[in-house]
């Protein structure tokens, strides 16, 4: 290894310590997270960002004007919300807003640092979700922001970028081949680290829980995914470097997690005096949905709903 190298290693090695002395265990979840970004710059980068974004879309027009829509899927995460604040009462003063996307083709829905959320139009036309699983769908999203995992995505970017700098400032034609085999290891490491996979583990665990101490039934969350699994034809069990879990073993971990929050999920409905057969969609709540069902759907179980749907 000549002089290059070594000073090439040298500085790489001073970041890392740099990067490592940015870990902190994250309350919510339990976990050490890297946290060179604090959570304050991530929703202030993450409002900026949002603000663009909505506005932009609202002048090419890709804002639902669809106003049943909107009230819809504000009333879910209006009690989300509620939940949320009760997980992490500091996040009352976040400037909570949801926006209804038009992108017919997109099946996705995000929450951003500080509680800027956005679901698309392409979700609900091609899973066509009830309001259960519409919860079940934002109370993930929602959680990400809970578990700072939008300034632990920017830390590990940071990290990466950091470590991609520190060896290219040094390098000259000489050791060109270092600064391209570290960059590489720095671009994996941004997939690798504990901001994809295990992160969605735990959106799904933290969302799951919201959802049911908000009066949504647990059992949505498995009817989700295999709607999502149907929606996109997703059916591998492979998930090495992938930035979710895959479908079939999320669903298996959502089973799991169904039976621990039914007792939530059922002293909520006791405390608000609802039969056994589940929140149907067009019950009235103080800030539930009103997404109506034919009679005929009214008079199913829940179970039954959630089979034929």
């Amino acid at each position: 290894m000549n002089e290059h190298h070594r000073r090439a290693y040298r500085i790489l090695f001073i970041g890392l310590s740099f990067i490592m002395s940015g870990c902190a265990t994250n309350s919510v979840t339990g976990r050490s997270q890297l946290m060179l970004v604090s959570e304050q710059s991530a929703i202030a980068q993450s409002e900026s960002a949002y603000s663009s974004l909505i506005a932009g879309l609202g002048e090419s027009g890709q804002l639902s004007k669809d106003k049943k829509l909107i009230a819809r899927v504000q009333k879910i995460t209006d009690r989300l919300i509620t939940e949320a604040v009760t997980y992490r009462p500091e996040t009352k003063d976040w400037k909570w807003s949801i926006e209804v996307i038009d992108e017919p083709e997109t099946v996705n829905a995000f929450c951003m640092a500080g509680g800027k959320m956005a679901i698309y139009t392409g979700l609900i036309n091609k899973v066509e979700p009830t309001d259960d699983e519409i919860a079940q769908v934002m109370g993930h999203e929602i959680s990400h922001a809970l578990a700072s995992h939008s300034a632990e995505k920017m830390s590990v970017r940071l990290a990466a970028d950091l470590a991609v700098v520190a060896v290219t400032a040094t390098a000259n034609q000489e050791n060109k081949q270092v600064a391209n085999e570290v960059s590489s290891l720095a671009a994996l490491a941004l997939i690798t680290l504990p901001n994809s996979r295990e992160a969605e583990s735990e959106a799904d665990r933290i969302g799951i829980e919201l959802a049911a101490k908000a009066g949504y039934d647990p059992h949505a969350a498995v009817t989700l995914w295999e709607k999502m699994m149907k929606a996109t034809g997703q059916k591998s069990r492979f998930d090495f470097l992938s930035t979710h879990p895959a479908s079939p073993k999320r669903v298996e971990a959502l089973a799991a997690l169904e039976s621990k929050m039914n007792p939530i999920y059922e002293a909520w409905k006791s405390s608000h005096n609802l039969p056994d057969v589940g929140v149907t969609t067009d019950m009235p709540n103080p800030s539930g949905s009103n997404k109506m069902l034919s009679n005929k759907s009214k008079k199913r179980t829940r179970k039954e709903t959630n089979k034929d749907l």
